[in-house]
């Protein structure tokens, strides 16, 4: 069994699940976590649990410390020096006239690369874009094409429920939405009411479907039932009592 807490690494990383190393966290702790390659950070989004060993996605990480004072200064002249790179970034881009949108920038804690994130239509060749970057920036460079959920999953913000997003705050991973799920739930089929901010159906639609589309069938057996006699056979509409 392994005590673990749901981590997000930093800006525009993935919610994964770190053990605790036997340390006492809360909430919204900063905390320096193994990483790949090295070290990096991320924010505490879960109370502790006890997981069981058949539960745990290999391979798990574990936490390292709670960010100190020092660290912390660290992960700030980070986010400084990363929105340097998007511009430079952004520049090269139109130097070499590639067809992506730039979205965000972003180090690693110990700054051994710097990952950039992008939307693109299609494929993008990006080979020159990166040997330019690390001849300016001499670490390994990432480039890392997403969504449009992932963009707004980065750039946060808040639904028409008044609250920050679900991809912001919890969400590991984007599940199927379809317009089927606004139906069960008698709301209006205007996309334009139902989408979020990354112009997709809202990831909410999902929460509560299971339960309406079970009620919804419960109601339908019940009514085809009143319309049968004792022997199940379907009444003429004229022998339904009103």
């Amino acid at each position: 069994m392994f005590e673990v807490v749901e981590v997000k690494v930093r800006e525009g990383g993935g919610i994964v699940y770190y053990s605790t190393n036997g340390l006492n966290l809360a909430i919204g702790d900063y905390v320096i976590i193994e990483a790949e390659r090295g070290l990096d950070y991320g924010v505490i989004l879960s109370p502790r649990e006890v997981i069981l060993d058949s539960d745990v996605e290999q391979p798990l990480r574990r936490i390292i410390r709670k960010a100190t004072d020092a660290d912390l200064k660290k992960i700030r002249e980070s986010e400084k020096k990363a929105k340097q790179a998007f511009r430079v970034c952004l520049k090269k881009i139109e130097e070499h006239k590639l067809d992506m949108k730039l979205i965000q920038a972003e180090y690693s804690f110990d700054r051994s690369k710097v990952i950039f994130y992008f939307t693109a239509k299609g494929r993008i060749d990006f080979r020159k874009l990166v040997r330019d970057l690390a001849a300016v920036f001499k670490i390994r460079i990432e480039m890392r094409q997403i969504g449009v959920r992932d963009e707004a999953k980065l750039k946060g913000g808040f639904g028409p429920c008044g609250r920050p997003l679900c991809c912001t705050k919890f969400l590991k991973e984007f599940g199927t939405v379809t317009m089927r799920m606004a139906r069960e739930q008698n709301l209006p089929l205007n996309p334009a009411k139902i989408s979020g901010l990354c112009g997709r159906l809202m990831c909410c639609l999902a929460y509560e479907y299971p339960n309406y589309k079970d009620s919804n069938q419960i109601t339908a057996e019940g009514q085809q039932s009143a319309f049968k006699d004792s022997d199940g056979v379907l009444k003429p509409m004229s022998e339904v009592d009103h």
